[in-house]
């Protein structure tokens, strides 16, 4: 694990370089810790990595000047802690109209992996998946557990405009996006539920750590969800 400075009022711990469960299980472990530990620091994670948000002003020594080796020797201590107060993880059912217009790259990626249809559904709804991170726009969730033989590259010629709620694959990468944005990762389909509202008290319905699993509905049901 490394301790790198990013600014005055923020760190990045890193654990990795890698996509992998155990990482990113660490880096969420940290958080715990630290979130339960430091008051008035902020926390977000990544796949293998950690932001801490803090106010410098908050870490002063006793001549009232900043003190970051304070700062340090604090998350050094929270991170050596036996126990973290960890804050049970939810897991919500997310349903998914696969297919037609609502996934337009499902028949590719069955080409592509030499899978049925139906195969390609049926493997991507039975993992249970971690969303491991948020990224790239606000509320979209970065899913670890694809199952490896649905990985498929990103399409050569990114879309201007996905539609709000599709569910797509991406490399080993599954995620939903959240709202009409420009992309490249693979459409298989997509689900009625809004994943971020700025409105709201928790703009992101999905958070880190949160368990995901997807569920088959046909297009009268997403019609009438939506």
């Amino acid at each position: 694990m490394q301790l790198e400075p990013l600014a005055e009022d923020a760190w990045l711990l890193r654990f990795g370089d890698t996509i992998d469960v155990e990482v990113n299980a660490r880096v969420h472990e940290a958080a715990a810790r630290l979130q339960s530990s430091l008051a008035g620091v902020e926390c977000v994670p990544a796949y293998a990595s950690l932001l801490l948000r803090f106010n410098p002003m908050d870490w002063l020594d006793d001549e009232g000047r900043v003190s970051f080796l304070r700062l340090r020797d604090a998350i050094n201590a929270a991170l050596q802690q036996t126990s973290a107060s960890k804050t049970a993880s939810r897991e919500l059912i997310i349903p998914v109209c696969y297919g037609g217009e609502a996934g337009e790259d499902l028949h590719d990626v069955a080409a592509h992996t030499r899978l049925s249809l139906e195969e390609v559904i049926a493997r991507h709804t039975r993992p249970t998946y971690r969303v491991a991170m948020l990224g790239f726009a606000p509320g979209f969730p970065y899913l670890l557990g694809l199952d490896p033989a649905l990985a498929m590259p990103r399409r050569s010629h990114p879309r201007m405009s996905v539609p709000s709620g599709s569910v797509a694959i991406g490399g080993q990468q599954t995620g939903i996006y959240p709202q009409a944005l420009p992309g490249g990762w693979q459409l298989i389909g997509r689900t009625p539920l809004q994943l971020f509202d700025p409105t709201a008290d928790a703009p992101s319905l999905l958070q880190p750590g949160d368990r995901v699993r997807f569920q088959v509905i046909d297009e009268h049901e997403y019609r009438r969800l939506t």
